[in-house]
């Protein structure tokens, strides 16, 4: 049984947070705090941001944001690696400065360090099915595999872990073809 601090910290708990090259997120008006990423996570970054812009400058179905807010709730702030929102949804999910509702597809780079991958593989998992997300990608550099879930009766569920020649794909991206490994490469 997990014991709950109250008062729960809020987004605007956040203002108060150093700018000191940390990340910080809520989750469930809890803090977790992750230091800025290193070389190889951003490597695996900037390839797949890339391969997806390539293929939404031929394809134009929605926007991709990197390393960008996204404020579910007073208690529920992140920010994960990618974010995909459908253009006919943009309008609806963002405001001026942030996404303040489920995108279609987030992606989250796994960092080095157990109580990183716990967070991305559970934590977040469940908060984006909580908000509706519709796909979660979790890239893992160390396994060089990628994990993809789709949102089945408000749970992401696991449908496919890719590597190697496998091919990342999308009903969200029409046409969309990717080798994992290709991610993977610095």
């Amino acid at each position: 049984m997990t014991t709950r601090i109250e008062p729960r910290l809020t987004v605007a708990d956040l203002d108060a947070c150093p700018d000191d090259n940390n990340r910080y997120e809520l989750i469930e008006g809890e803090l977790f705090v992750s230091r800025a990423p290193g070389i190889p996570h951003q490597r695996v970054l900037h390839n797949l941001q890339m391969e997806l812009g390539s293929y939404l400058r031929e394809n134009p179905v929605g926007i991709l944001v990197p390393g960008t807010g996204v404020i579910f709730s007073d208690y529920d702030a992140v920010i994960p690696d990618l974010v995909f929102v459908r253009s006919d949804r943009w309008t609806a999910v963002t405001s001026e400065q942030t996404i303040i509702s489920a995108p279609d597809i987030v992606v989250e780079i796994l960092s080095a360090g157990s109580e990183n991958r716990r967070r991305d593989l559970s934590v977040k998992r469940q908060l984006y099915a909580k908000y509706g997300v519709k796909e979660y990608w979790i890239v893992d550099s160390e396994k060089q595999s990628v994990l993809i879930f789709h949102l089945q009766k408000a749970t992401l569920e696991e449908v496919a872990t890719l590597s190697g020649i496998d091919e990342i794909s999308s009903p969200l991206l029409p046409g969309f073809r990717l080798k994992a490994g290709t991610v993977f490469e610095l």
